[in-house]
């Protein structure tokens, strides 16, 4: 976990929130991304990738009549597409877990995650942890406050530096409790982890986690590293650039055996072409599932 603002997290906030903007039919409206940023920041980070389309499409540029369908362009392709499917499927998820009795909802690695501000509703029967390194969340917290947005009593901001600190003792410290049904989402993390990261923090999410919790994450299948395609060689560039290394990958079969000895059953789990059928039918030509990107949902047994 990075001491700073995360990069990929910003990347994350901006793609989201410009696709709700400009998408007629968004895959996955947020609609207070763009509240956490200030005008300045939105307009720098879409600066930003129209300063790059030598890199990140080369055989496009001078292709558009103007900067604003370059800029749609680039979000469809290279930045959208991850963030706005897995957080469709994460949502999609939880309600299904609602449905079942679960009662709390802890986000791993939050970053800019706006759930809290846009389920007012549900924060009334619901315990939201959102776990994020410590200056990694006393910057959203100076967004949130910033954007004037209502913190619910039933949200819990949990510090936690995973070099240092037990994630299960700074959650129990913070009002978790073990014995309640638990969904938790862990979206865009575990390809900045090594593989002992991952099983350390599978290890403490089942330890956490009553029968019928839920654990929702994306994974990069085994090819990512060898990928021929151009958008994913750009993913994996620009995370090393930017100080965020992508280093974990697995095959299905390696992920359900490191699951299950954590007590944990594959739910669900979409491989590209499912989540470009569940997602991206009927969207834009452009606005397509990301090659080589997973989403799972395992539950915990007893």
């Amino acid at each position: 976990m990075m001491e700073k603002t995360s990069i990929t997290s910003l990347m994350s906030a901006f793609g989201r929130a410009y696709h709700t903007e400009n998408s007629a039919q968004p895959v996955f409206a947020d609609t207070a991304a763009k509240e956490l940023m200030t005008e300045e920041e939105y307009r720098k980070v879409g600066n930003y990738l129209l300063s790059g389309i030598d890199f990140l499409a080369p055989d496009k540029k001078g292709s558009f009549s103007d900067e604003k369908q370059a800029l749609t362009y680039l979000v469809n392709t290279q930045i959208a597409p991850t963030p706005v499917a897995r957080a469709r499927f994460c949502e999609d998820s939880l309600a299904t877990a609602l449905r079942s009795g679960t009662e709390q909802y802890v986000i791993l690695g939050a970053g800019m995650d706006t759930f809290a501000y846009r389920h007012a509703s549900l924060l009334k029967r619901l315990s939201v942890f959102e776990v994020d390194h410590p200056l990694t969340q006393a910057d959203k917290l100076m967004r949130v406050n910033r954007a004037e947005f209502r913190i619910p009593e039933t949200l819990h901001f949990v510090p936690v530096d995973f070099a240092t600190d037990s994630l299960a003792d700074s959650l129990l410290k913070s009002g978790f409790d073990v014995k309640k049904k638990t969904f938790f989402s862990w979206l865009g993390v575990t390809y900045y982890l090594s593989a002992e990261q991952i099983e350390s923090t599978l290890r403490e999410i089942s330890s956490l986690s009553a029968e019928g919790s839920s654990l929702v994450f994306d994974f990069a299948d085994p090819y990512l590293f060898r990928a021929s395609e151009r958008r994913v060689q750009n993913m994996i560039a620009m995370a090393q650039a930017g100080g965020e290394p992508m280093k974990s990958c697995f095959s299905e079969w390696d992920l359900e055996k490191l699951l299950i000895r954590y007590g944990f059953l594959i739910y669900e789990l979409l491989e590209p072409k499912d989540i470009q059928k569940t997602y991206f039918e009927g969207q834009e030509e452009t606005l397509t599932a990301f090659e080589h990107i997973c989403y799972l949902n395992a539950v915990k047994k007893a």
